[in-house]
């Protein structure tokens, strides 16, 4: 066995091909050799003899698809690979998000690249949208041309889509059904949202266009309930206010949403007509929330206040003054009224102006800085210019630098 391992071991792989090539040896002594080569292998790896780096011969073209040293890497397929490189895709980035895509015996990947570059897309991007969502390359030209007529119906260009699907490929190839996003997007217009709402759904929230017809109404006809037991009498405004105002909503569960009202009812106690104030204005974004979030929120913000001496009124103050202070998370809440609170701010101040919770610690702590530069008295004059545009603030603080 020895001396067969040996005398395997000097044909090499450059020898047996060029024996192939120019036709000196005939096709069975060809495959003999690479028999032999197999062998020489397998009995290396068997006996560990140190001597056997031996490459067997790879009778592919030298376009031929990286080697796969991956078990888990199984039945892809070679040919799939080799067109996504030539396209310039990141086949890593492809195996590291939907790798089963790369077992399909057919795709469309050169008919996907042909269809946007007409759109106007440079290679690069192309090679961007299949990398970061490679089942893209599933979809056939007439599905693509369909579906960007139905996209063409909300923006105004080409080039408009061509942009949203550099940045989000997703929200343009999440869902195959067409039908379904006519007819979502058909119902989202007749609420009389805009098509800068619409825009702003599709590539913020494009689950909306994935869900259902149905899903899509039962969500709707919630918030009108809501808006009519609250006394309101514009159901139909108070669904485009909230749709516009939070481009979440339609993508949550009606639990969710109904939960997040009982819970802003049960903890504030407000009256229907300040609770309808609240979840047509800055309150809105709480109703995608997570309840639990807004749970744990809310218990900080008490913890805080109480331990400064306030009581359970004031807590309800500051909410209902700012009700996205319960979007802050609890540690960052905390944070920001500490720095307050250190650069002179006293916690009524807070409770009663809360709106300048909205900054972050970065530029609190640099405005508090700059009015301390120039001696500016909160208790005298208030926080009222803590809580302005940076044009404002700058505009003001050259004013108290020149008094």
């Amino acid at each position: 066995m020895g001396l067969v391992l040996m005398t395997s071991l000097l044909v090499t792989k450059a020898q047996v091909s060029f024996l192939f090539l120019t036709h000196v040896v005939p096709l069975e002594m060809m495959s003999c050799a690479v028999s032999l080569l197999r062998f020489a292998r397998r009995s290396a790896a068997l006996y560990q003899w140190p001597s056997a780096q031996v490459t067997p011969c790879l009778c592919r073209p030298l376009t031929s698809s990286p080697k796969r040293e991956d078990p888990s890497q199984g039945n892809q397929n070679d040919s799939l690979l080799d067109s996504l490189v030539t396209l310039g895709v990141d086949v890593t980035m492809v195996r590291q998000r939907q790798p089963g895509i790369l077992k399909k015996s057919f795709t469309n990947e050169h008919g996907l690249a042909s269809f946007l570059q007409s759109k106007g897309a440079s290679r690069e991007a192309v090679a961007s949208i299949i990398s970061r969502f490679p089942r893209a390359i599933s979809r056939s030209e007439e599905h693509l041309e369909e579906r960007w007529q139905l996209w063409r119906r909300i923006f105004l260009s080409d080039r408009e889509i061509v942009n949203i699907l550099s940045r989000s490929p997703e929200s343009f190839f999440r869902s195959s059904d067409n039908g379904n996003l006519e007819k979502n997007i058909v119902f989202l217009s007749s609420l009389g949202l805009s098509t800068k709402d619409l825009c702003r759904l599709l590539t913020t929230a494009p689950r909306t266009f994935s869900n259902s017809l149905e899903l899509n109404r039962q969500m709707v006809e919630l918030l009108k309930d809501v808006c009519l037991s609250l006394g309101g009498d514009n159901p139909d405004l108070f669904v485009k206010t909230v749709l516009s105002r939070n481009l979440y909503v339609l993508i949550r569960s009606t639990k969710r949403i109904k939960m997040n009202i009982e819970f802003l009812q049960k903890t504030l106690a407000p009256s229907n007509v300040k609770l309808l104030e609240i979840l047509q204005g800055q309150g809105v974004v709480l109703l995608s929330l997570s309840n639990g979030y807004l749970t744990k929120n809310f218990g900080g913000i008490q913890q805080k206040l109480l331990s400064q001496g306030c009581g359970r009124d004031d807590v309800k103050k500051l909410i209902t003054k700012y009700p996205p202070v319960l979007y802050i998370s609890q540690e960052n809440l905390t944070d920001k009224i500490n720095c307050l609170q250190k650069g002179g701010v006293s916690i009524a101040q807070i409770i009663k102006k809360p709106k300048v919770l909205e900054f972050s610690i970065k530029n609190l702590t640099k405005r508090l800085q700059e009015l301390k530069d120039v001696g500016y008295d909160f208790e005298k004059n208030g926080i009222g210019i803590l809580d302005t545009s940076q044009r404002r603030f700058d505009a003001k603080l050259l004013r108290l630098s020149v008094e």
